[in-house]
């Protein structure tokens, strides 16, 4: 199937420009929505087997997870965090929650020892039957709202939660290897249920989400026994769970392009069919409209502080009634999606064209689904000692033409370096005469070391013109990752991100942004061009919903629950 459509798809350049990808919305594709989907079709038994928690709501929680395959456990501890104490950045060493992900029944024994070491999240230690580790914070502006009303008899408001729309956010999740975890390979290849890329990490953020759902309840009716009422299902399920992301994100592109490619080929080559195969019907079209409604709600629902993405939202939702217009205009005459995507690459912003396609994405699950489960792929970086010279040359003007048409002679141009602080040993971004570190820069502007590989190969060409790789590599030693890099990346259609990273006017946020997109995140916060809040599994089903019929969540709106205030 893919290589029937693969010249359809839409081209690197196109594709992979780094402001495209900045522009990403999340889609049925995405992670969060696959993972759902998995747990709903196969309906997942998932139980609070431990829920010890006082009246403030702290302690421990376990709960049993039981799939066609596996049994699996959630273990949460819940402990006292001062005003003083927290800190959403990397750098905090206490929360309100810490949690893990474990394969198997957890015994007290195993209870104990994780509560000696999950709490401590990096300066702890855990072993291989652990998936995933994450740790989260109370919302300051929501959390004690939620328990008064609820602690009151009322349902909190469904406009607070829109400004917010959680009530804990996660400052980091861990996974493949990491502090003594089980790896990807053992993961993908033992446990059929988390075999999809990040499903320990998207699944552990969707038992936190229930967790704190729980948890506030419980709190609200041990509080006030003769008062309190449970929140209503409709406001569960539009609580997600925050997410605060910064630079540490950003690398994880430019260090895995195979898988990288493997994730944008995956979504292209159903964007592809969709685009040239599926016939818009009338009942497709009309879809399409309420799609495009909901979108407009949801993007005027969205609360950010940054004016750049006020704008762009703004923008968005004027475009979307032009989309409208446009399609209303078509009547009959339009006989393929594509024709749509052709015009608003012409007349609408990148915003608007990369939602149109999520839109397209969504009303053709039937071509687009069965797509879920590719988007691993096994990274297999090698040189190719035998490759002449000349075929080397060739190849960087093929397909890394972009980065030789930079002049890296302008210091703009080469002004920003990337590297890890000794602290946290967390990606940073610098700007050289400004900031120390720049002979310690990790090598993420890959451009810039293209360039430089160029130039010292067409010297030596010059010298030895019937040369190989594993010859040129013996005369400059220095370059072989870069070497290796350019034959393994070259196999790949998706794999180089086709922008300058030294550039000092670099947008990190567009790589955040783009990995965002494919985990399934909504409501794109930005802080600063450095890091961004967002939503996690807002509007998601409930454990509750398993086994029942459920509605989309695809940009999920605020509920209309008046009669709940009375």
């Amino acid at each position: 199937m893919i290589a029937a459509i693969s010249d359809r798809m839409r081209p690197e350049a196109e594709v992979m420009d780094l402001a495209r990808l900045g522009s990403l919305h999340s889609s049925t594709l995405s992670f969060m929505r696959t993972l759902v989907r998995r747990i709903m079709k196969e309906e997942w038994s998932i139980d609070r087997q431990r829920f010890d928690l006082d009246n403030d709501g702290y302690g421990t929680a376990v709960y049993r997870i039981e799939t066609p395959n596996d049994v699996f456990s959630f273990v949460l501890f819940s402990n006292f965090l001062s005003d003083e104490d927290r800190n959403d950045r990397v750098i905090a060493t206490s929360w309100d929650l810490t949690m893990a992900l474990c394969e198997g029944e957890v015994d007290d024994i195993w209870l104990e020892d994780m509560r000696s070491n999950v709490p401590r999240q990096e300066a702890g230690r855990v072993d291989a039957r652990v998936f995933s580790l994450s740790r989260a914070n109370r919302s300051s502006r929501l959390f004690s709202y939620v328990l008064e009303e609820l602690g009151a008899g009322r349902q909190p408001d469904a406009g607070r939660i829109a400004d917010v729309g959680y009530l804990y956010r996660t400052t980091a999740v861990y996974g493949s290897g990491k502090l003594g975890m089980a790896d990807w390979n053992k993961v993908r290849a033992k446990f059929a249920d988390f075999n999809r890329p990040f499903a320990p990490e998207m699944f552990i953020c969707y038992m936190l989400r229930q967790f704190s759902l729980d948890q506030v309840d419980q709190i609200a009716k041990s509080r006030s026994p003769e008062t309190a009422v449970a929140l209503d299902s409709r406001l569960k399920r539009f609580f997600g769970i925050g997410n605060s992301t910064g630079l540490g994100m950003a690398p994880y592109l430019v260090n895995h392009g195979e898988l990288l490619s493997q994730w944008i080929e995956m979504r292209e080559t159903a964007l592809a069919q969709v685009l040239h195969k599926a016939t818009p019907t009338d009942w497709r079209i009309k879809l399409f409209h309420e799609l495009i409604d909901r979108a407009e709600q949801h993007f005027n629902e969205s609360r950010t502080g940054d004016e750049e993405q006020v704008e762009r939202n703004r923008v968005l939702i004027a475009e979307l009634a032009e989309v409208r217009d446009w399609l209303s205009a078509q009547g009959d005459a339009l006989e393929t999606w594509s024709a749509l995507s052709d015009h608003a690459r012409d007349a609408w912003s990148l915003e608007t064209q990369e939602l149109i396609h999520a839109l397209c994405l969504e009303i053709h699950p039937e071509l687009v689904n069965e797509l879920e489960d590719s988007f691993a792929v096994v990274p297999n970086p090698v040189i190719d000692p035998d490759m002449s010279t000349e075929q080397l040359r060739t190849l960087i003007e093929d397909r890394y033409d972009w980065a030789l048409a930079i002049d890296f002679s302008d210091p703009q141009q080469s002004d920003a370096f990337w590297y890890r602080s000794e602290e946290k040993l967390e990606p940073r971004l610098g700007f050289a005469g400004a900031d120390p570190g720049v002979e310690k820069q990790m090598p993420l502007p890959i451009a810039r070391r293209v360039r430089a590989c160029y130039d010292v190969l067409l010297e030596d060409l010059e010298e030895h013109p019937d040369s190989d790789v594993i010859h040129f590599l013996l005369r400059s030693p220095a370059l072989k990752s870069i070497v290796r890099r350019i034959q393994t990346m070259s196999k790949h259609k998706y794999a180089e991100i086709q922008a300058n990273l030294a550039d000092r006017n670099v947008r990190p946020m567009d790589l955040l942004r783009c990995k965002l997109a494919f985990f399934g995140v909504s409501k794109f916060d930005p802080r600063s061009k450095l890091w961004v809040r967002n939503t996690m599994y807002q509007g998601a089903p409930l454990i509750d919903d398993i086994g029942q019929t459920y509605e989309s969540w695809f940009l999920p709106l605020k509920p209309q629950i008046e009669e709940a205030q009375a």
